[in-house]
C-alpha cells in the first residue's frame, strides 16, 4: 500500500512561481512510477506530467517550458516547480503512484491534490 500526500499549494498573481511537494509512503516498488494530475470541477483530469521508473519524463503540452518535475528518492518525494503561472493553470494538483510491469502505472495511487489559485 501507498499514501501519496501533496503539499505546497495556494494563491499566486499570474506570472508567479509555486512548489508542489508529494511525499510518497509505503513501498517504494510500488510507487517508481509517479505524476501530477490537475483538474478543474466539470473538467476532466489532465495529465501534467508523468516521470517513468526510468527517469524518463513527460509534460503536458499545456505547462512544457514552464513547469518542471523532479523527485528526491532518499525522500520519496517529487516535487513540480511551477513558473510562469497563468490563471489557466488554476486546479486541485493531485499526484499518482503505481508499479512498473510491463508498462508505467501513474494511478494505481491518488493523494487527495491541493488547491492552485493563479490570479489574473
Amino acid at each position: 500500500q501507498v499514501q501519496l500526500v501533496e503539499s505546497g499549494g495556494g494563491s499566486v498573481q499570474a506570472g508567479g512561481s509555486l512548489r508542489l511537494s508529494c511525499a510518497a509512503s509505503g513501498n517504494p516498488n510500488s510507487a517508481s512510477c509517479m505524476a501530477w494530475f490537475r483538474q478543474v470541477p466539470g473538467r476532466e483530469r489532465e495529465a501534467v506530467a508523468t516521470m517513468h521508473s526510468n527517469g524518463t519524463i513527460i509534460y503536458g503540452d499545456a505547462v512544457k517550458g514552464r513547469f518542471t518535475v523532479s523527485k528526491d528518492n532518499a525522500k520519496n518525494t517529487l516535487y513540480l516547480q511551477m513558473n510562469s503561472l497563468k490563471p489557466e493553470d488554476t486546479a486541485t494538483y493531485s499526484c499518482g503512484a503505481g508499479p512498473r510491469t510491463w508498462k508505467c502505472y501513474y494511478d494505481t495511487y491518488r493523494g487527495r491534490g491541493t488547491q492552485v489559485t493563479v490570479s489574473p
